[in-house]
């Protein structure tokens, strides 16, 4: 079933577990997110960052929803971090069921407006916006870039923020990067700025840059109130790990003999990641949801 994601993450900040955004790059990654969440009967979200959806064709998104629409498990598709407006009426026009307007480099004033713009055009045709106040790191090994120095989100300015745009959920900054941290590096979130900031605001939070960081502030953090964590490097990792394995003592032509090692090798990163959110077994929670043809 196909839903938006004000719907999905309604139920999980009631249920107090998150659902994972797991960006899929090509068919390969949209049948790990699927298979795997039908096996583990999780809900889970498609996500597809601007260079994904330029890569796959607009074309790509007839199947993808078809699959999406036709399952019994509960699925959004998500646009990561679109940057204009331009970029989210094209992800609205492929079907999708939720996008992200990502303002953060902006002056505040300017993320504002531009928020709130989106959020006016995307709820006229019933598809949900996610925003993003603060700044998300880069660990400089994903396209999905990011800053050298993080601004973290301030609490009181993202009570004004949704209060001011309308938006349906909210991306905050404590503390994660995009991408692999390097083996120098400790990530550390800021579980305190987290907390203050679910104080102050009643929507459901997200958690950029899931990648990575220490699984009990990630569990820690769905307490606290993050509905929804966004995981894009751990999967491909693994899923291109493993093809390098089968490349280096191999010399296959064919998909079918490469690629099914390396979707298992994906949904292993998946179905690990959905026990650490607590979602596995929560579709059963929205069998009486609404279903978006």
């Amino acid at each position: 079933m196909l839903l938006t994601m004000k719907e999905l993450l309604a139920v999980a900040k009631e249920k107090r577990f998150a659902v994972g955004a797991f960006n899929v790059a090509d068919s390969s990654f949209l049948r790990a997110v699927i298979e795997e969440a039908e096996h583990s009967q999780a809900p889970a979200i498609i996500s597809i960052h601007p260079s994904e959806l330029e890569f796959l064709t607009d074309e790509f998104f007839s199947y993808a929803r078809d699959r999406a629409v036709k399952s019994p498990i509960p699925f959004v598709i998500h646009l990561d971090h679109g940057g204009s407006v331009a970029e989210v009426m094209r992800a609205i026009k492929c079907g999708f069921t939720s996008v992200m307007i990502d303002g953060s480099l902006l002056p505040y004033e300017e993320n504002v407006k531009l928020t709130k713009q989106v959020v006016e055009l995307a709820h006229t045709v019933g598809v949900s916006v996610e925003a993003e106040l603060g700044t998300i790191g880069s660990t400089g090994n994903s396209v999905e870039g990011g800053v050298t120095e993080v601004t973290y989100t301030d609490p009181e300015q993202a009570r004004d923020f949704i209060a001011r745009t309308g938006a349906d959920t909210l991306a905050v900054a404590i503390g994660t990067a995009h991408g692999i941290y390097p083996k120098h590096i400790k990530p550390k979130l800021q579980l305190d700025i987290l907390k203050a900031i679910a104080e102050r605001i009643d929507i459901p939070l997200v958690l950029h840059g899931g990648s990575s960081n220490p699984d009990e502030e990630v569990a820690q953090s769905v307490k606290l109130g993050i509905c929804k964590v966004n995981i894009s490097s751990d999967m491909k990792h693994a899923y291109f790990a493993k093809a390098r394995e089968i490349l280096s003592r191999e010399e296959w032509w064919d998909p079918n003999v490469i690629y099914p090692d390396c979707i298992s090798a994906a949904k292993e990163v998946i179905r690990n990641k959905m026990r650490l959110f607590d979602s596995i077994g929560k579709s059963e929670l929205y069998s009486k949801q609404p279903v978006l043809l």
